[in-house]
């Protein structure tokens, strides 16, 4: 009778699941707090002042794209899209060009985080397939600042 106890002990043991941890910075959990309250309010944004860790950025256009993350489409991603007058502004301001003067360096930006849809696109037509991004748009150069190198 022992051992059938001490073999159910053991068996539901395990059986048992072991809790993952997951490491998250405090950034990114700001930027995941962000991102929730951003399709909580859409199509509506969310005004404010925030700070990101830029860790990569690209260009369409004349538009540049600041990300928190490496991979744009990360769903922990946050862009910062800034318009062409603005990125002319930036590069003169800073003497480099703004695409690669912002990588790895943390910005403070003031506007309206807000929900975006992307739509794939598969030979310049949209395929009824999409995913959500949240941007903030900048069209002044005011409204961004580095606060650390």
């Amino acid at each position: 009778m022992k051992y059938l106890a001490l073999l159910s002990v053991l068996t539901l043991s395990a059986c048992s699941s072991v809790p993952h941890k997951i490491e998250m910075s405090q950034s990114t959990a700001a930027n995941m707090n962000l991102i929730a309250l951003t399709e909580q309010s859409a199509p509506k944004g969310v005004a404010g002042t925030y700070q990101f860790h830029i860790k990569a950025a690209g260009a369409q256009g004349n538009w540049l794209y600041l990300n928190t993350e490496t991979d744009y489409r990360d769903r922990r991603s946050i862009t910062v899209s800034i318009q062409p007058n603005v990125v002319g502004e930036l590069q003169s301001k800073y003497g480099q060009p703004a695409d690669t003067f912002f990588i790895d360096k943390t910005i403070e930006v003031t506007g309206e985080a807000k929900r975006v849809t992307i739509d794939f696109t598969s030979r310049g037509r949209a395929t009824n397939k999409y995913y959500y991004q949240t941007h903030i748009a900048v069209s002044s150069i005011k409204q961004l600042r580095v606060t650390e190198s």
